[in-house]
């Protein structure tokens, strides 16, 4: 026998949007704050969580991406449905992991892990990164002994823990990867000798210095920040969109496949600006871009 608590009465109830709009009015009172709600809803109830005339949450949470299946098409569809489900001056905001689900990386490998950072950082909206991610830290078995999540310790057995996600930052090669001065409350992963910050940071292909390249061009291109959304294809593992503002327009193609394939541009000539698979800066293409399995570019539209 299963007992079931459906919180009916205790979640998600209409009274809660007029406390919001007062806590929304005292943020506004001060400059250069933001009112983020920590939401796990379908998009349709999601979207109330703005409030009347967008004067509730600057950022309900789209936690979307935590559980959609990591598939060019599934993804390509939710962009799509959350894009036409915003209110009429709504921004949007993407999240890649937190420290509740299975990290990033854990979820869709390695590989992916860097096609996923290239949709965090060029989606329309405010990214929101979780500590770790951005040097490709997977989930760490934590001992028996050693767990620390008082859910899974009131419930053992049965997978709940959340330590996995929430080790400590891997820094350097110093010990305790220079998190701490003793002994960590969780263990380190066993890579964390090659996984942590100053290691990734000398090479020029790391999923950190990956990162980098890709906040560096947001703050650069003006199309990242602020530019328009439109999805150009879904088809064979390839979800591409373009993201453009007055004059300026950025491609962007992510293979989700573990193929070559090849993808094309029609008309446009682009010239790309960041790969995740090696350095193709400065290639141009006048119809056809190759796209190695699991690679992900960014290229700029000539016009």
């Amino acid at each position: 026998e299963i007992d079931l608590w459906l919180p009916i009465h205790s979640a998600d109830q209409s009274q809660v949007h007029e406390v919001i709009e007062e806590m929304r009015a005292v943020v506004d009172e001060y400059p250069r704050r933001v009112l983020i709600g920590e939401i796990y809803l379908p998009l349709d109830r999601l979207m109330a969580y703005y409030g009347r005339d967008l004067k509730g949450a600057h950022l309900p949470f789209n936690f979307q991406l935590l559980q959609a299946p990591w598939k060019a098409d599934a993804i390509a569809r939710l962009v799509e449905e959350y894009e036409a489900a915003l209110p009429d001056g709504a921004w949007p905001n993407w999240v890649l992991g937190n420290h509740d689900r299975p990290r990033i990386a854990t979820r869709v490998g390695e590989a992916q892990a860097k096609v996923a950072a290239v949709l965090l950082l060029t989606l329309r909206g405010t990214p929101t990164l979780y500590y770790g991610d951005e040097i490709g830290m997977a989930d760490v078995p934590i001992p028996p002994d050693q767990i620390q999540d008082p859910w899974a310790l009131r419930e053992p057995g049965i997978g709940a823990g959340r330590d996995p996600v929430r080790t400590p930052m891997q820094w350097d090669r110093s010990p305790h990867a220079g998190f701490s001065a003793t002994r960590p409350w969780l263990p380190l992963a066993d890579n964390w000798t090659e996984q942590n910050v100053e290691s990734l940071d000398l090479q020029p292909f790391s999923i950190l210095s990956l990162y980098k390249r890709l906040l560096a061009l947001r703050r650069n291109c003006e199309a990242l920040r602020l530019g328009r959304y439109e999805t150009l294809t879904c088809r064979d593992d390839v979800f591409g969109f373009a993201r453009s503002v007055g004059q300026e327009k950025l491609i962007v193609l992510l293979n989700f496949g573990q193929e070559r394939r090849m993808v094309s541009l029609g008309s446009a000539r682009a010239t790309v600006l960041l790969s995740t698979m090696r350095d193709r800066s400065g290639e141009r293409t006048a119809s056809d871009l190759a796209l190695d399995p699991n690679e992900a570019v960014i290229l700029t539209e000539e016009t």
